[in-house]
């Protein structure tokens, strides 16, 4: 009988191994710096998702760290970066995006342009952007969590930060985006995480959207950091108590790797001092990875899935000092 869980081993996200690490040893998880020709500028909060259309990363906007510069510029990767020119494209602006398999298109909502939170929905079909204009949205916010969620053929949107940046503006409705009717759905679950800014991921092994931590993103003395994680299972968001986890923290990537695991890279929980741990969650618990080399510590990188190469794409963030970088690793594994 067909439900929740087998919908995921039809759906687009298939081209996904669902070998385990534990079932060869010999097997590792390894950060690469690869030299490439041609890269975007260093920048932070820069929306990336893969396309499995075209079969290449795409990454969008961003800002530099003195936050006097936003941009819009679209870039792809394919074993290197190249820029592209879309006739049209959002105003600039750090953001956030998902791959919406359903419909072969990318989703973008809202950010911020430096001013305020923005609240607009806008799709990428490969070739431009283009604005849409659904009769009813979430409202305005940025680094709120977002994935697409394979079971139900929708992505999911919870938390984030309104137009009160900076003083504890944040939320912990959650949405649905349906690619094919073009609508946002406001969702109404018996529970809810507190609050936050937060990143989330769809777990392709269990069939669940996993979320880990956030804060309540009020800068200086009285930020609250969380460390706690849950899973949504498409009707409710429930509060799993894993006997490990990172430490709280926010502006983390949180991305599902082919291992049958999704990986949590960074974020901060001592402004400006960023983190550069890894750690990887199998459905019951987190557990530390060590790598030969790793990323600098930083945080609001943008981090995506590879299938191509195996591995995670990471771009940018702001690194420990407050500086922002424009250096791409690899996470992937090693024989």
């Amino acid at each position: 009988m067909l439900g929740r869980y087998s919908l995921v081993f039809v759906s687009a996200l298939c081209f996904l191994s669902t070998h385990s690490l534990a079932q060869d040893a010999k097997v590792t998880l390894e950060w690469v710096k690869p030299s490439l020709s041609s890269i975007p500028s260093a920048r932070y909060g820069a929306g990336i998702a893969y396309d499995l259309a075209t079969s290449s990363t795409v990454l969008l906007g961003g800002s530099n760290t003195d936050g006097n510069t936003y941009l819009n510029d679209t870039w792809v990767w394919k074993n290197g970066w190249v820029q592209q020119s879309p006739a049209n494209s959002p105003s600039p602006r750090t953001t956030n995006m998902a791959y919406d398999a359903t419909t072969g298109t990318f989703m973008l909502f809202g950010g911020y342009n430096g001013s305020e939170a923005l609240g607009d929905t806008w799709t990428w079909d490969g070739v431009t952007w283009t604005q849409q204009f659904p009769p009813l949205s979430p409202s305005p916010r940025t680094n709120n969590g977002m994935t697409f969620d394979a079971a139900t053929g929708t992505i999911l949107l919870f938390g984030g930060a309104g137009n009160g940046l900076g003083d504890g503006d944040v939320f912990n409705d959650t949405w649905e985006w349906n690619g094919k009717t073009k609508t946002w759905v406001h969702l109404f679950p018996a529970s809810s995480p507190s609050p936050r800014r937060t990143t989330i991921a769809y777990d392709r092994a269990t069939g669940n959207v996993v979320l880990f931590g956030g804060d309540t993103e009020q800068y200086g003395c009285c930020d609250t950091f969380y460390g706690d994680t849950w899973t949504w299972n498409g009707v409710t968001w429930t509060e799993q108590f894993p006997s490990s986890a990172p430490t709280a923290r926010t502006l983390n990537s949180l991305n599902y790797y082919s291992t049958g695991t999704s990986i949590l890279f960074g974020g901060y929980n001592n402004w400006p001092n960023g983190l550069g741990d890894t750690w990887t969650w199998n459905g019951t618990t987190w557990t530390e990875l060590q790598t030969t080399f790793s990323p600098s510590p930083r945080w609001d990188q943008s981090v995506v899935f590879d299938p191509n190469r195996k591995g995670l794409v990471l771009f940018g963030g702001v690194v420990t000092g407050s500086s922002t970088v424009d250096d791409t690793w690899l996470l992937i594994l090693h024989r």
